[in-house]
């Protein structure tokens, strides 16, 4: 049996069963004019659960012992470091802001693990960053989070 089928495959299934059972309790399924507000994370956490199970009985009846459970050497240093940047993301978001933050996560995956040159890094994080606050913050006025420097 692939045991990190298995236990990615029961997390995901009682996140989805969760998801969906957290969108009923707190959100109405069907409103005056149609689908309320826990109609759709009540689908997708179905379909979460649905496809975990498939993992899951896959997993359980394979007799492949598939991968190793944790990377080791080289691949487990890029793992840290992507873990790594995606929690100082989230922490400093409200701190830096987005585009910033967005920037420097970008800038630290090229980088570290991928060892990309310096011009196609910048580039990509620049563009990815411009983009991401023309449409989310210009375009659909979604209220993100701002530098101390007004971006």
């Amino acid at each position: 049996m692939r045991s990190a089928d298995r236990v990615a495959g029961a997390a995901l299934l009682a996140l989805g069963i969760a998801f969906s059972a957290g969108a009923l309790s707190h959100y109405g399924y069907w409103g005056e004019n149609g689908p309320g507000p826990a109609f759709l994370p009540f689908w997708l956490g179905l379909l979460m659960a649905l496809l975990a199970a498939v993992l899951l009985v896959g997993a359980v009846r394979s007799r492949d012992a598939g991968p190793e459970w944790l990377p080791r050497g080289d691949r487990l240093r890029r793992l840290a470091v992507v873990l790594g940047a995606s929690v100082a993301f989230v922490a400093l978001l409200n701190v830096i802001g987005m585009t910033v933050g967005t920037v420097l996560f970008l800038v630290v995956l090229m980088r570290v693990p991928d060892r990309q040159s310096w011009f196609r890094t910048i580039t990509v994080a620049l563009g990815v960053a411009g983009l991401n606050f023309l449409v989310f913050a210009y375009w659909l006025h979604v209220p993100v989070p701002t530098s101390p420097l007004g971006f």
